[in-house]
């Protein structure tokens, strides 16, 4: 099996870290600092690493950060391509507050990506022999939201498969323009690509099954937090619950799901086996702390669990 290429366009510095109480103006003595390479197909990358595939994580990085980035992706000895850009790479931070169990997550916007650039993305895609590439996360200031649109042209000449995983404009306009493989939106991110609130599962899995009928999309994976997950398809709609765990950080979550099913579709399984395995690893994400995402242990114990 060729590499899974991931594509990153606005990455980040991920740090973590624990604390008894968050308070304002007050400093904020932390542990258990933790620090990874982020951003949606980093940490694809990193889950597909994990759980046995090979994956090259392409990103866009600039700035003293963006060496930090490469550094701490050498370090999971992840294969990568870096796409030098002017602007600071982002830093986001997570800090857990013991007191109340809640989470914070502090995500800055990133940054400008000039328009060579975003060309030497493209040729960075269309140059690589692949059959999958997964394209994930926000796209940052300067990019167009049709830049996924053209990812999925690459793909389509090349006879690849593209998985998304995107919000805002760039889903809706990336599902308007078709040619993707896989999608995976939240509830609220689906909401906003057809423009109306879904009020239930059935009205979910309508709004998912129509993009699919239309034929801009073979598989829609809507994930809905503790409440399962719901896949349309051409065979149909599945729905499937997820076991209730002990939540220690939501970080990665999404990206693990898309990760697992990724994988289970690259390496043969049935469209509802893979969405089962994308279910496992987004539940086996929310086990670790911070910014650590699923574990292969866990994912398999987790994908019995829930079963086929």
């Amino acid at each position: 099996m060729k590499p899974i290429v991931t594509l990153t366009l606005n990455p980040s510095v991920d740090g973590s870290a624990e604390t008894d109480r968050v308070r304002h103006t007050h400093k904020i003595r932390t542990s258990n600092e933790r620090y990874d390479p982020g951003g949606g197909g980093i940490n694809v990358a990193r889950v597909l690493q994990e759980l046995g595939a090979e994956a090259c994580a392409v990103f866009a990085a600039g700035g003293v950060t963006g060496g930090v980035l490469d550094a701490l992706v050498s370090q999971r000895g992840l294969a990568f391509e870096r796409i030098p850009i002017h602007d600071d790479t982002r830093i986001s931070h997570v800090v857990y507050e013991r007191a109340s169990g809640k989470e914070y997550r502090f995500v800055p916007e990133g940054p400008l990506l000039r328009d060579g650039e975003c060309r030497a993305v493209i040729e960075e895609i269309a140059g690589r022999d692949v059959d999958w590439i997964v394209a994930s996360g926000s796209l940052p200031r300067g990019t167009q939201p049709g830049f996924y649109g053209r990812i999925a042209e690459i793909a389509a000449r090349k006879g690849a498969k593209l998985v998304l995983d995107t919000s805002g404009p760039a889903l809706a306009e990336t599902l308007e323009h078709g040619g993707v493989h896989l999608v995976k939106p939240s509830q609220g991110e689906l909401e906003k690509a057809v423009g109306r609130r879904l009020d239930g599962p059935d009205a979910i899995a309508e709004a998912a099954m129509s993009f699919v009928e239309a034929g801009k999309v073979a598989l829609v994976a809507v994930t809905l937090g503790h409440e399962g997950a719901i896949l349309a398809s051409k065979e149909g709609i599945v729905r499937k619950d997820v076991p209730q765990v002990e939540v220690r950080s939501a970080v990665g979550a999404g990206d693990s799901f898309v990760a697992g099913m990724t994988f289970g579709l690259a390496t043969g399984l049935s469209a509802r086996e893979a969405f089962v395995l994308g279910m496992a690893a987004g539940t086996a994400a929310v086990l670790t702390p911070g910014t650590e995402l699923c574990r292969r242990e866990d994912v398999e114990r987790l994908r019995h669990e829930i079963g086929e």
